[in-house]
């Protein structure tokens, strides 16, 4: 056996033990950083060639090789916590950040706050979060790459006036309502008449509420019939129910079969004053026997209004939350995935880089193609098991010690050999 041999793979082995001294002081000191994944040392063998059979030249020492690994795709334990922006994933994923520099970077460190002065979300390492804009429905589609992803921006937020431009009514109509014979509510005649009467809330381009007044007449019993007419509020007499200062925004008549379903068209487009076209979705209409009961009444659009609060749902909707408790989207949180998180490259931050041997960055949304869940008010812990690590620790020492021993019998065999010499 060559001496020089024994020295060499003992260095070797002493190298192997200090990185593996590494991994455990790193994880020591992150037991305890939100989202840290645990790094190991795995050791293989080194075996050179002697150039010749083990009786003619004696055997050959080899060395080892250490790897680092991180166990990235293991899942850390949820911490939940009072803040709606501490975000963390249930499953496979991972959110989308950029550093200083614009680099895309993936993380499970979902400890966010507001950045004052950039107002975007941020967490301890500074990586902002990035998002699709809720009304940018094109880049929501395509989840297929980081086009179009925004910083998430919470900080400057403010809810604006957005128009009505949908919204859904559903009633029963009274079978045995007699039907009117004479002028009906669609006619704004002084004398019209009508069976049922219900009020919906819409807004306008500015945000300004528009009171709409919805009447349903009986115009027939076999086949049954009804009118539908709506009218602004702000057009009503200021005493009894007609004439309207104006006629009606839209009428529409309303067919029923035997079994008291809707056969007539299911919505009807109404004109909001200074506003948008209101297609109201009334495919739910029914005429039973039983008195007129309003069983959905809803209209999209808002006033403007301020932010007092945000939240963020399962499937990555973030909303802003205004004074009386609605919500708005704002921005849809996206995941980011490859087909070998274990292989991908640690980076400052406690962020990962997408490496060749990781496989391509994915974009989709949370709980959809395999990923996990977005739980907001709480944040992923470090994998690291401290009792472990301070075994693997002691383990560590004593290899180390053990090398550093044939080390030191090898010098002084190879000091003996060299005076032998003299």
């Amino acid at each position: 056996m060559s001496l020089y041999g024994m020295l060499r793979t003992s260095v070797s082995g002493m190298n192997a033990q200090s990185n593996l001294l590494g991994t455990v002081s790193d994880n020591v000191a992150n037991s305890g950083t939100t989202g840290y994944k645990a790094a190991d040392a795995e050791f293989s063998s080194l075996m050179l060639d002697s150039g010749g059979t083990a009786a003619s030249v004696g055997y050959q020492p080899g060395s080892v090789d250490t790897k680092v690994r991180y166990g990235i795709s293991t899942q850390g334990t949820l911490n939940y916590t009072s803040s709606p922006t501490d975000l963390a994933i249930n499953g496979n994923g991972f959110f989308l950040v950029k550093n200083t520099a614009g680099q895309t970077l993936l993380t499970r460190a979902g400890a966010f706050q507001i950045d004052a002065t950039s107002g975007n979300l941020v967490n301890t390492a500074g990586l902002t979060l990035m998002g699709y804009p809720a009304n940018d429905a094109a880049a929501q589609s395509t989840l297929n790459g980081t086009g179009g992803l925004v910083p998430v921006n919470i900080g400057n937020a403010k809810v604006s006036a957005n128009a009505s431009t949908k919204g859904t009514f559903t009633a029963n109509l009274p079978s045995a309502a007699t039907v009117v014979t004479g002028d009906t509510a669609g006619s704004n005649a002084a004398d019209a008449t009508y069976t049922a009467k219900s009020s919906l809330v819409a807004y306008d381009k500015l945000g300004a509420p528009v009171t709409l007044d919805i009447y349903m007449t009986r115009t027939a019993a076999n086949p049954a019939a009804w009118e539908m007419a709506v009218y602004n509020r702000a057009d009503a007499p200021a005493t009894g129910s007609f004439p309207y200062a104006a006629g009606a925004l839209a009428t529409q008549t309303l067919s029923f079969n035997e079994a008291g379903a809707l056969t007539s068209a299911g919505s009807i487009a109404i004109p909001v004053p200074n506003g948008a076209n209101v297609t109201l979705d009334i495919a739910g209409m029914t005429q039973l026997a039983s008195g007129y009961t309003p069983l959905a009444a809803t209209v999209d659009g808002n006033a403007p209004a301020s932010v007092s609060s945000v939240s963020i749902d399962q499937d990555g909707t973030l909303n802003a939350v205004d004074q009386s408790g609605q919500k708005y989207a704002m921005y849809k949180i996206p995941f980011g995935h490859v087909s070998s998180p274990n292989n991908l490259t640690p980076v400052a931050g406690n962020a990962f880089q997408v490496s060749e041997q990781s496989g391509d960055l994915q974009v989709g949304a949370p709980g959809e193609g395999g990923l996990g869940k977005l739980i907001s008010g709480a944040t992923e812990q470090s994998t690291v098991d401290m009792a472990s690590e301070l075994t693997r620790m002691i383990v560590a020492q004593r290899d180390y010690t053990a090398n550093s021993k044939v080390f030191q019998t090898g010098t002084e065999l190879l000091d003996v050999l060299m005076n032998l010499k003299r």
